[in-house]
């Protein structure tokens, strides 16, 4: 059994959850640990009643006010989980170091078996390497904030987009160019693309181009709440046709372009996304090779949501273009109304092969998101960029 040690940094915070394998009950009998344990989760919320969990990592923690034991079960009955630690005072606790990439629902019940509770966990966690972390003697770019909201591709939208400019630009040598759909977020230094940083540690070391990032989010319409997701999302990415990447190139590209020197050399230009901003990537590399020639997808969208399961056929029908495309794929990805992600992904890459493009699939044992492939992005936008210089 692995029982937690608790350390909390502030109110509801659980900062670390250390293993400890062979632990005696008896060293968690101390009230302060109880103390630690009702501080990470919130005494309102566990005086509430049901089981509550946490999770850190591949560390699952379950906490609860009950006067019974009360035992969690993995429902689908995959998964040992157990008998939670009696605190003192009532407070119960049961810590799970489990496999990555696995999901499951969990009940749990007490001694006299009433449920106390029952949720959902997955665990995805992959470390990130040096290549996303800010590295000591790696000069970092500047980061501008716009907003666009007065497109005319797409009337009545709203968004913002954010500018990456490398220490190492020179107007008087064209930049390269790296677009970003769902930019905001996969900008963040701290989130789970870290894209910018892996800009500036790629740059330093010559595995990229010079390039000005562009960062761009998908249009809200006007008058929604700027928290909520933006609704013109899935018509702007899932779409077939022209006009994203027209909004890129009549829009955003030019207003960048006042002020940044970007190389017109479609060899040096990459267009990513993730899910629905994977398509829209591809998209924009089908209908403007002459402008970009490079593509980082991951768990892309070639499903029927808009059409997009027709672009195997159309691939295989159509002469070949000189894109070059890195597909992310993942193992348990989605499976609905719209079509079977991992397969969908594995029909582009079997029509790619058919027609002689330059690309790579690879697979991982995750779920429909950006966790892998931000740690994968260092290598994706290395191997599109293989032989820029």
């Amino acid at each position: 059994m692995i029982i937690g040690a608790w350390t909390v940094l502030g109110p509801g915070i659980l900062a670390t959850v250390a293993a400890r394998a062979g632990t005696p009950a008896d060293w968690l009998a101390a009230a302060p640990e109880a103390r630690a344990v009702v501080r990470s989760f919130g005494e309102k919320n566990l005086r509430a009643g049901p089981v509550r969990h946490r999770i850190d990592g591949r560390v699952v923690a379950w906490a609860a006010i009950n006067g019974e034991p009360v035992t969690v079960k993995d429902e689908s009955g995959g998964l040992d989980l157990g008998a939670m630690q009696d605190l003192g005072g009532g407070v119960q606790l049961l810590v799970k170091k489990l496999p990555n990439c696995v999901e499951f629902t969990y009940g749990a019940f007490t001694a006299s078996g009433k449920k106390a509770g029952g949720g959902r966990v997955r665990i995805e966690d992959y470390p990130f390497t040096p290549d996303s972390i800010v590295q000591e003697g790696v000069p970092q770019g500047t980061v501008e904030k716009h907003a666009w909201n007065d497109s005319t591709v797409f009337p009545g939208t709203e968004r913002e987009f954010l500018v990456y400019v490398p220490a190492q630009y020179d107007p008087a040598h064209p930049a390269g160019l790296l677009v970003f759909q769902d930019g905001l977020r996969h900008a963040d230094r701290d989130g789970s693309m870290r894209a910018i940083t892996v800009m500036d540690n790629l740059i330093h070391k010559g595995e990229m181009p010079v390039a000005i990032g562009v960062f761009i989010n998908p249009g809200r319409l006007k008058g929604q709440d700027p928290k909520a997701k933006p609704k013109n999302r899935s018509f702007e990415y899932d779409s077939l046709g022209d006009q994203y990447a027209r909004f890129l190139h009549e829009e955003i590209l030019p207003f960048v372009a006042k002020k940044y020197t970007i190389s017109d050399n479609p060899r040096l230009r990459c267009i990513a996304g993730g899910s629905s901003g994977a398509i829209c990537a591809w998209t924009v590399a089908w209908e403007r090779p002459e402008s970009f020639q490079r593509v980082v997808s991951w768990v892309g969208t070639y499903v029927d949501i808009r059409g997009g399961h027709n672009y195997p056929p159309m691939i295989r029908k159509s002469e070949a273009k000189p894109i070059r495309v890195y597909l992310l794929a993942e193992e348990q990805d989605l499976d609905n109304q719209y079509g079977n992600w991992p397969l969908a992904n594995r029909q582009m890459a079997k029509a790619l092969d058919y027609k002689g493009y330059d690309h790579t699939l690879e697979f991982g044992p995750g779920f429909h998101g950006s966790r892998h492939a931000g740690v994968r992005l260092p290598d994706m936008l290395r191997w599109v960029w293989r032989d820029w210089k």
